[in-house]
């Protein structure tokens, strides 16, 4: 970095300490504020007149923006369903939205249909938002032409904008129709946002990432026991949650979200500032759902704080998250009792932006007449009465911002929030999806693989679970980029107890070192019994020696099998206990655990992830062992 640079970030670094001073001497304004308040004295005007002025200061003089009201027509079915066979609509949505969509092909499918003389079947299909744009792009080679979507409904428009910049417009047209919005919001749990007083006085996007940047902030305000903050964000190459909050990023460092271009993320000045946004940040996860599990995880054995202090999240995810509704993977949900603590949205006082749920007619050439014109009644039925009163029911606003009050009142929502932002267009989010690798966090990262014997299974007239985990690696390893330091590392228990091969490619720049990697992963051979306990204790700890602030710091381990050990080695309790210990203890490293074939042990892996504050992941059909293992990776 040029010394100009260094320079600006070491000063913006003074200014982020003389606004945290500012940040705690307006806690006190208002802690005793409300205490004046409350025995009668005029006080409260003071903090009135401060907040206006303060407001004022900031710039932000945006009129709240009033729109004509929609007005939402009644369903129109048939009096008698056509005939059969019924045309098949598959819909793919999002992981976020999946649950509205489902509702609303139930929705419409309770009803006769009849499309040029023909019944209509809606069948719903999700996958992740980054996935799925880059399928379309495509045109959905991997799906039988029977099974592909005609109708893709992601959580936002940004998606379908990927997928025709990525040379999709052949099936991916412009238009699209949005059927529900959801605010993407910053999520804290209340007492976090109490104590900070953003429940009350909404922080600008710059506030936000000048506390994350702030390892002493929560200790400064009487919280040492919340650690440093963490905030939570999704890959933005997978989640919108995430493309928000590198959008708000990027518009924070050029000045004003308004003012992002495909110009201004292309600047070597803003993406330095960016790049030191997204140090705060402990990994990236491929959903909210994801951050939202942990941090339920965190409440009920402690709480929420030792997981998150704040996360960027779309509305009905906090929705979900305090009624009691988590999901692992994002595929199943468990409905449980609501949280103690609850999340608080809040909605930066600089504008957030809106997941708008665009409803897509795709134009692929397996979608037939029929196909076409039974897509577009259904996307006409999503934007009727009946269909807006699901997408209220689901938890969405509905096309004139409206909520069930049912859902508001759960989630904290705001009815009518001020400084709503459009999502960027098509140039910026080209532009944010291909600057990504250039200003995350850098990684620090070992693949630990299992060789015992059994991984020489076949899974395939041509594969064995070993050969079939190689070219996994190989295919993830595509992720990283120069400067993320990656190495690997084998485990099986030799004759007499010891721990073999161990490390076979040191941890190094891959930039460098990508040769000698693959070279290292392609000479791995089965052996031995399984020392998983020993070997993640092992690598873990050294993993610990080098870390960072400013690498995610992680051990990916790939095991298909239990603990098996005829020398005995250390057991799962400690373990576990020394893993907590690396978490609590000022070097977290994140091990994130794949179960690899039926026979794995899952409840092992799961708790391995879970004392890290990491994710475990299912290959347990060991032929989806790529797709699972390039999920993983997005987490770097």
């Amino acid at each position: 970095m040029s010394a100009p640079r260094r320079n600006a970030i070491e000063q913006r670094r003074k200014d982020r300490r003389v606004r945290r001073q500012r940040l705690l001497l307006w806690t006190s304004i208002v802690g005793i504020a409300i205490l004046v308040a409350a025995i009668g004295t005029v006080s409260t005007m003071i903090v009135t007149s401060l907040v206006a002025s303060d407001s004022a200061e900031s710039g932000d003089t945006r009129a709240p923006e009033t729109a004509e009201l929609v007005v939402f027509r009644g369903d129109d079915p048939a009096v008698a369903a056509g005939a059969g066979p019924c045309v098949a609509v598959p819909v793919l949505s999002s992981f976020e939205n999946a649950e509205m969509v489902e509702n609303l092909a139930a929705g419409y499918n309770a009803q006769p249909r009849d499309v040029n003389g023909l019944c209509v079947t809606v069948t719903p299909t999700k996958d992740k938002s980054g996935i799925a744009a880059e399928a379309a792009a495509a045109g959905f080679p991997d799906v039988a032409p029977d099974a592909r979507p005609t109708v893709w409904l992601p959580d936002a428009h940004t998606w379908v904008s990927l997928a025709q910049a990525n040379g999709g417009e052949a099936v991916v047209p412009a238009e699209s129709t949005s059927v529900a919005t959801s605010d993407i919001v910053l999520a804290m749990p209340e007492p976090l946002a109490q104590a900070i007083g953003w429940d009350g006085e909404p922080p600008q996007w710059q506030d936000v990432f000048d506390a994350a940047g702030d390892a002493d902030l929560w200790s400064d305000l009487g919280h040492s026991e919340w650690g440093p903050f963490k905030l939570g964000k999704t890959s933005p190459v997978v989640a919108t949650s995430g493309e928000a909050a590198m959008f708000a990023s990027f518009g924070t460092a050029e000045g004003s979200l308004d003012a992002i271009t495909a110009a201004s993320v292309a600047d070597e000045s803003v993406k330095d500032i960016v790049r030191e946004h997204e140090l705060a940040t402990s990994h990236y996860m491929a959903t909210p759902e994801h951050f939202l599990w942990h941090a339920r995880q965190a409440e009920q054995t402690g709480s929420a704080a030792d997981f998150l202090s704040a996360v960027i999240v779309d509305e009905k995810s906090v929705w979900d998250y305090n009624r009691g509704i988590t999901s692992r993977d994002g595929v199943t949900r468990t409905a449980g009792e609501p949280p103690v603590e609850k999340l608080v949205p809040i909605y930066p006082a600089d504008g957030f932006y809106a997941a708008d749920n665009p409803a897509v007619a795709l134009t692929g050439d397996w979608v037939d007449e029929n196909e076409t014109a039974a897509a577009a009644d259904f996307i006409r039925f999503a934007g009727t009465a009946e269909g807006q009163q699901i997408v209220r029911d689901s938890g969405y606003r509905d096309l004139n911002g409206a909520l069930d009050p049912g859902v508001a009142s759960v989630a904290n929502l705001a009815d009518d929030p001020q400084g709503g932002l459009p999502l960027p267009g098509q140039d910026v989010v080209a532009a944010v999806n291909t600057a990504f690798p250039e200003v995350r966090k850098r990684a620090q990262v070992l693949f630990l693989v299992d060789v015992s014997g059994s991984m020489d299974e076949p899974i395939s007239a041509t594969e064995t679970k070993l050969s079939a985990a190689k070219d996994a690696i190989a295919l993830a390893l595509d992720h990283f980029t120069d400067g993320d330091n990656v190495g690997l590392a084998a485990f099986a228990q030799a004759e007499g107890g010891a721990l073999v091969p161990g490390a076979v490619s040191p941890i190094a720049d891959i930039g460098t070192s990508r040769d000698a990697f693959m070279g290292a992963l392609g000479g791995l051979q089965s052996m031995g019994d399984t020392p998983l306990y020993q070997a993640v204790d092992t690598f873990a700890a050294q993993q610990a020696q080098s870390w960072s602030p400013e690498r995610i710091t992680a051990v990916v381990v790939l095991s298909d099998g239990e603990n098996d050990t005829p020398t005995a080695t250390i057991g799962a309790e400690q373990t576990l206990e020394n893993l907590g210990h690396l978490h609590h203890g000022g070097t977290p490293v994140l091990v994130f655990t794949l179960a690899y074939g039926a026979d794995a042990d899952v409840a092992t892996l799961q708790s391995i992830s879970s004392a890290t504050g990491a994710h475990y992941y299912d290959a347990t059909d060991p032929t989806k062992v790529k797709a699972v293992l390039g999920d993983l990776v997005t987490s770097f």
